[in-house]
């Protein structure tokens, strides 16, 4: 079957079985009710609060604490199981609330439906709810309507548009018609005679033949999008999952071998399983889930104050190993402001200068010489044209301009200001008479407005159409014969100014004596004076351009995906440095015309795609991720949507993002501006470093911990420290500065990085081997001070696992110092410069006094008080492992400076 807006209108009744001008029956509305269906989109069911809270206890790392807390109270080790659940559970309610808002992008999409229409019915009017439209239903539509259904168009008014930016993606008002498009095949955006679900009539009123409803329509099928697709864990949780599996395979093994040892020493099977359920204890980081939860929200409260909102926690480790950006052009690349950037006007081209709709600029010539308005006669009058046939209003609120009214208007009325003409002022000496709008088919617009005695049509079009009703021309303070050969000259000018994807439009004017009556065009558009070219862009944001330079030195890919035309998407994406010829893009056509295949080979190198379906940009991201790239997409529209929760992160845009496009994103853009992403990005990067960071520093603590163990149950010595003790190092010793790790300030130099692999594991095979070496440290100050007192000094098991016990953690604390950097020396980066991990160290060192002091705490952990020298002993023996890493730091540095031959710096 031929394409709905490719039927003539008796094609189209005679297909659908209705009347052009009375629609349907009740009768025949009511079967075909029954057999198609509902005009609504189907709901998916979501997770209720209860759910959610339960998904938040699915990680394997979760249950493996569960476990450790199940076998700690069959030992009747109730703190200790008591300490495990308390941290599952404060875990849990961190990610529940941090994502209570659950899935609602049907529920959203549900709410662009309008709640009722107005149809022929038998030939006469009716209003029916929104959800008994059924196909060949006649539909009226007029400005402010919610479009119900996707239907074609039979007749419009001259000045019929509708709004379709949610769908398309198109910026402005789009002018409709209702004659055929013989095209058979037509991107959404150049269906010129259909309207479709979800969007509205801007002006002007029409009639339409309902052809598709439900999920049928084009916004249905992107419900059914993004319905079929399956949320999937971000690289942090899959690489924290993956870590579980690891130490819970490493428990095992140690547990095994522990056992195993003792029995062959023929020890007491209860004292060994007990060794070895302490070893399982210390191996296993029983604060990682919590630290790395509350590092992600303080990560999140920083971001909400560069102007990114981040609705679900773990995406935004993945806006650390981002290596290509999708962003949409207008409103995020551009300022979503049209200017007028040249004029055309007394055979001389004019530089304006000034971005968006203040109206602060300057006029210059080509050779950038500064005029005043009143050196420019000609260019003058052509934007008083501007000014008077216009139909919109420029606003001011606290210094902020905004238009009410097309965005193009908006431009005019801008440079009018800039010329010292304002429209309000001028309306006094010009007032209305009459207007004949805009048309698809004429391309022009004109205003009637009284001046003194006469009448004067002032005119706006097409610069192909005005030429054409131009026969004159103002030079020099006098109308004289229009040549071909100016017309030559002026259509060379609006072609050189197209090439820089300007919208050019042409102004005229001319008295009319006696005045036509309005609406006459044919009368009035005619014999007109040529009065210049104006043009204009949706110019780039300047920071734009140095985010997308931030992004090329951080080894991140630019990519513009938008429903503008292609030629214009390319002007832009050249001025920001995201393309450098036009080889770099395609449009919606010419992707259709590609396999998946070649669509592969084309994204490793295209940087813009114009004119695209929402189709086409899932498949761009599909394309792209099965590259192995780590793809962020941003959208405001509904067409946007499925391609957004498709990407590794969904970026939704806070002020024109449509809500179906912010429930599927992980992250909202507050100021809808490309360097907010950006930003994002840096401290998303920041964030990982500092998770690795505190990871590194967990597990180190926790090898040192392991190697006390292994290696007194090796030696047969006594167990150095009770699984309570181990337990409190994890949880308290290590946590407070494991937090304070976490807010560790971002490097300067971290965009100059290239993008980390996102298949790279928490520990590299480099950092186990640092850890290793730092917890070997860490296990020689502990098991030193435990044989110490108990060999040496001849003390009790408990004033030995004291002194272990203190040691231990407090050459954690001093450890802590050196997960701050890998390479730079803390003497360097400043002892003090990180003062939150100085506070938590303080905090974690007086509640180990407390553990030694305070007589309840002395029965839990069984500790006994140290003499002022035991701490002096203590205190030195602690800080081996930061003088140990400074060490290792310093010949690693003098490596790299004989490696580079760069002499060192004094």
């Amino acid at each position: 079957m031929r394409p709905w807006w490719s039927l003539s209108t008796d094609e189209l009744c005679a297909t659908m079985r209705t009347d052009c001008a009375c629609g349907l029956s009740t009768a025949e509305a009511r079967e075909r009710l029954a057999s198609s269906g509902r005009n609504e989109l189907a709901v998916e069911k979501r997770k209720s609060a209860l759910g959610l809270l339960a998904s938040q206890f699915t990680g394997f790392i979760v249950w493996v604490l569960v476990g450790a807390a199940v076998v700690s109270g069959l030992l009747r080790e109730w703190v200790d199981a008591l300490a495990i659940i308390g941290i599952v559970i404060l875990n849990g309610i961190l990610g529940f609330i941090q994502e209570y808002r659950a899935e609602k992008a049907m529920s959203a999409l549900k709410k662009l439906a309008a709640p009722s229409s107005k149809v022929i019915r038998e030939g006469k009017p009716a209003v029916i709810p929104s959800t008994e439209l059924v196909p060949g239903d006649l539909l009226e539509l007029e400005s402010g309507d919610m479009v119900p259904a996707d239907a074609r168009l039979i007749y419009v008014t001259c000045n019929f548009s509708t709004r379709e930016a949610s769908l398309t993606g198109e910026s402005t008002p789009v002018a409709k018609t209702a004659l055929p498009v013989s095209q058979e095949t037509l991107p959404l955006a150049d269906r010129a005679n259909m309207v479709f679900m979800g969007t509205s009539a801007a002006a002007g009123k029409a009639r339409a033949i309902v052809v598709e409803t439900g999920p049928r329509t084009e916004l249905g099928r992107v419900a059914g999008l993004i319905a079929s697709m399956e949320d999937e864990s971000t690289p942090l949780q899959k690489r924290l999952a993956a870590f579980g599996h690891w130490i819970v395979y490493f428990c095992f093994f140690l547990v095994f071998l522990v056992f195993g040892l003792e029995l062959l020493r023929g020890g007491n099977p209860l004292d060994m399983f007990l060794t070895a359920v302490s070893l399982a204890v210390a191996a296993i980081p029983e604060g990682l889930p919590a630290v790395v939860t509350i590092a992600l929200a303080l990560g999140v409260q920083r971001m909400v104050k560069r102007n990114a909102l981040i609705r679900k926690l773990p995406s935004v480790e993945t806006l650390g190993c981002t290596t290509v950006i999708c962003s949409d052009k207008t409103g995020t690349l551009t300022r979503n402001e049209m200017t007028v950037q040249r004029i055309f006007a007394g055979n001389t081209i004019v530089a304006v200068s000034g971005l968006g709709y203040d109206p602060a600029g300057e006029f210059f010539t080509a050779e950038g010489r500064r005029l005043g308005i009143a050196d420019l006669p000609e260019a003058r009058k052509a934007i008083l044209c501007g000014v008077l046939c216009n139909g919109a209003a420029l606003t001011n609120e606290n210094g902020r301009y905004a238009v009410i009214g097309d965005p193009t208007e908006g431009a005019l009325l801008t440079l009018g200001g800039k010329a010292g003409l304002c429209k309000q002022a001028l309306e006094a000496e010009y007032p209305f008479v009459a207007e004949i709008p805009f048309d698809s088919e004429r391309r022009m617009m004109t205003m009637m407005r009284r001046h003194g005695q006469s009448t004067v049509a002032w005119v706006k079009g097409a610069p192909e159409a005005m030429l054409a009703a131009c026969t004159r021309i103002e030079q020099g303070g006098r109308v004289v014969p229009l040549t071909d050969g100016e017309k030559s000259r002026i259509l060379e000018v609006n072609a050189g100014f197209a090439g820089e994807a300007l919208r050019v439009l042409a102004v005229g004017w001319r008295d009319l004596e006696p005045s036509p009556a309005a609406g006459e065009s044919a009368a009035v558009e005619t014999d007109l004076v040529f009065a210049g070219l104006l043009a204009m862009i949706d110019p780039p944001r300047e920071e734009a351009g140095r985010a997308v330079q931030a992004c090329a030195s951080a080894g991140i890919r630019t990519v513009m995906i938008t429903g503008d035309h292609k030629h214009t998407a390319l002007a832009i994406a050249r001025r920001l440095g995201i393309a450098a010829t036009d080889s770099q893009g395609l449009s919606g056509d010419d992707l259709d015309g590609l396999s998946d295949p070649e669509l592969d080979r084309y994204t490793q190198r295209i940087s813009v795609y114009a004119r695209v379906s929402p189709e086409h940009k899932l498949r761009i991201v599909r394309s792209l991720r099965s590259q192995g790239q780590v793809v962020a997409m941003t959208g405001d529209g509904v067409n946007d949507a499925p391609a957004v929760k498709e990407a590794d992160i969904g970026v939704a845009m806070g002020i024109t993002g449509t809500d179906v496009t912010k429930e599927v994103a992980d992250m909202i853009i507050t100021d809808d501006n490309f360097a907010s992403i950006v930003a994002a990005v840096e401290e998303g990067r920041g964030i990982y470093d500092n998770i690795r960071k505190f990871i590194h520093y967990l597990l180190s603590c926790n090898i040192g911990e392991i190697l006390v163990m292994f290696v007194a149950a090796l030696f047969g010595w006594p167990v150095p420290l009770l699984p309570v003790q181990i337990l409190w190092v994890n949880l308290v010793t290590d946590g407070l500065p494991a937090l304070a790790l976490g807010m560790e300030p971002i490097d300067p130099d971290i965009m100059k990085q290239k993008p980390r692999p996102g298949n790279e594991p928490v520990a590299t095979r480099s950092a186990v081997l640092q850890m290793l070496a730092q917890g070997a440290f860490i296990a020689l100050c502990g098991l030193g001070a435990f044989g110490f007192v108990l060999y040496i000094e001849q003390g009790s098991i408990d004033r030995a696992r004291t002194a272990a016990f203190i040691v231990l953690a407090c050459s954690q604390l001093f450890h802590a110092f050196n997960c701050r950097s890998r390479d730079k020396s803390l003497f360097r980066m400043g002892v003090f410069s990180n003062r939150t991990l100085i506070l938590a160290n303080g905090i974690s060192f007086l509640l180990q006094l407390g553990v030694v002091y305070l007589p309840f705490l002395q029965h839990i952990f069984r500790t006994t008080p140290l003499t002022l020298s035991d701490w002096a002993m203590i205190i030195m023996v602690s800080s081996f492992p930061l003088w140990a890493v400074e060490m290792v730091k310093l010949a690693r540095r003098r490596t790299a400076i004989k490696q580079s031959g760069i002499a060192p710096t004094p």
